[in-house]
């Protein structure tokens, strides 16, 4: 008799079709499964924070999903060799052949990818399993840590820079959208009320991890050493900008720290982040590629083909999903039929003084669930709080590398500033749930409760952080506004290595019509 978690863990691995294929020209079983692994895990009991990562597949019988474990111990025994194994493909093609143990599994389909059972009811998935998927979360509203959480341990270093740099994208963000509003940039967003999926998040990753971000993730960067005088100089779009002054401001990029230019179009990152993974596993490099998305992301095709191309290809990818309930003005109600924000782990107060509050969407649920129709794990995690993203973010890299496969983590945070300055968020959503989340509900505030509990920040800290990089960005702002831009052949400048005849003439002609109306360009771009 099979343990219903061994039975499950059986059935995913069947269900990977390079695995069944060689299992069944090849070898067997034991060779992959050692018989120690299923031994050991079987009987250990789950811990909290496994426990939310969503299994690829399900069993019919068991609509709540069982529990894959997951821990060094266990990842260092299975390394996911793919291709190493013995015998018995017949007993993999039996368990995957049947969902149902009451119909003769002798009369079944023998379909590519594995036998498919006939039953003679009709049957309709159904559009739910009925229950939402929990929100892991560490730290209580008060910074306390709740009883009985998993999480992974921080060292005062490490804590007090994810700290600082919450604090300090928080501060960047301020001087640049006021610069923006003085008419000294043309273009700015913030990461206002997400600065723990930044921070954390990076902490949680290797340097060799590539980054393939939306727009909103600055905070990776300000983690890697990338300085405050280099956004600047990106924003001001000068001659020491990275991208030579012809991205808008904040599409940020550094191939020095592995973070892939930003670019405008939404989700378009997505499959080139599987492509990119895909090309590391090749490599057997031991790192992953990490990428970001919001929750309007997800309406679009390309997080589709991108959640498929990686299951496929197993590609060792982490989809981060920041699902702060208004993409850029589009309540999730209107997105998509996944609305709750307030899950069983998340015992607050009603959120939103909107008719439309997540509490009384009684549908389908989110982003997480999405990962499972294309066989990834997933995890719902609490956006706002630093710790339970650190955990999360760490587990899923380790679960991508070393199991080289994709996980989709879906953060629920909520963007308390406006989309960008050419936004007013006050059109759409009701000024007092800005206020709340913003006051109630700051990952920056959680965080600093929980880090001075522990004797490792101060009043006095705070103070001198605060003080010390107000001067700095202020200064960076200046030298960046000084800098001269860069010259116009920059415009054509980077395609071709021998530029052709109507680039050639599109260059002359721009140059004589700058000469013929000197008053309508800027003076300060050198000829």
């Amino acid at each position: 008799m099979f343990h219903p978690f061994c039975y499950h863990a059986y059935v995913w691995f069947a269900k990977s079709r390079a695995i069944s294929h060689h299992l069944n020209r090849e070898v067997g079983f034991m060779g992959i499964l050692h018989q120690k692994f299923w031994t050991s895990s079987c009987s250990r009991h789950p811990s909290s924070l496994s426990s939310i990562f969503i299994p690829a597949g399900i069993h019919e019988d068991h609509p709540t999903p069982h529990v894959f474990p997951f821990n060094s111990s266990i990842t260092t025994r299975f390394s996911l060799r793919r291709f190493k194994s013995t015998k018995a493909a017949s007993q993999l093609e039996q368990l995957y052949s049947t969902d149902d143990d009451d119909h003769d599994t002798s009369q079944a389909l023998d379909f590519p990818g594995g036998k498919v059972t006939y039953i003679p009811e009709m049957r309709f998935l159904s559009e739910s399993n009925g229950k939402r998927v929990p929100c892991y979360r560490v730290l209580d509203d008060n910074g306390e840590i709740i009883r009985g959480s998993d999480y992974e341990q921080l060292s005062e270093e490490v804590a007090v820079k994810i700290y600082s740099n919450m604090v300090s994208l928080q501060m960047m963000d301020t001087v640049f959208y006021e610069a923006q509003r003085q008419g000294r940039i043309s273009f700015y967003l913030t990461s206002t009320g997400e600065e723990a999926i930044n921070i954390a998040s990076a902490a949680a990753l290797s340097a060799d991890d590539i980054i393939l971000p939306q727009y909103r993730e600055p905070g990776i960067l300000l983690w890697r050493g990338f300085t405050i005088q280099e956004f600047a100089n990106q924003c001001f779009g000068n001659k020491d900008d990275y991208g030579k002054g012809r991205q808008m401001p904040i599409h940020y990029g550094s191939k020095k720290h592995n973070f892939v230019t930003v670019s405008s179009p939404i989700a378009t990152q997505l499959p080139q982040a599987v492509g990119i993974a895909y090309s590391l596993k090749m490599d057997k490099k031991d790192s992953c590629v990490v990428t970001y998305t919001g929750d309007g992301g997800t309406s679009e095709g390309d997080f589709h083909a991108a959640l498929n191309f990686a299951a496929v290809t197993e590609a060792p990818v982490v989809f981060i999903c920041r699902n702060n309930g208004w993409a850029i003005s589009t309540h999730i109600s209107e997105q998509f039929r996944s609305t709750i924000l307030i899950t069983s782990l998340l015992p607050l107060p009603v959120l939103f003084s909107s008719t439309r509050s997540p509490l009384l969407q009684l549908t389908s649920d989110g982003i997480v669930v999405r990962g499972r129709a294309y066989g990834i794990r997933s995890i719902r995690v609490d956006g706002n709080d630093a710790l339970a993203v650190y955990s999360a973010i760490h587990a899923a890299r380790e679960m991508a590398i070393s199991m080289q496969r994709p996980v989709l983590v879906e953060a629920l945070s909520y963007r308390a500033g406006h989309h960008s300055t050419s936004d007013d968020s006050t059109k759409y959503r009701p000024v007092d749930e800005i206020d709340y989340w913003k006051k109630e509900r700051n990952p920056v505030n959680r965080f600093r409760k929980w880090v001075e509990r522990n004797g490792w920040w101060s009043e006095e800290k705070e103070s001198e952080l605060r003080s010390s990089f107000k001067k700095q960005l202020l200064q960076v702002i200046q030298v960046a506004e000084k800098t001269e831009k860069p010259p116009l052949k920059y415009l054509f400048s980077d395609v071709y290595d021998i530029p052709p005849p109507n680039l050639c003439e599109q260059e002359k002609q721009l140059r004589e019509t700058i000469h013929a109306h000197p008053q309508d360009y800027p003076s300060d771009v050198p000829l």
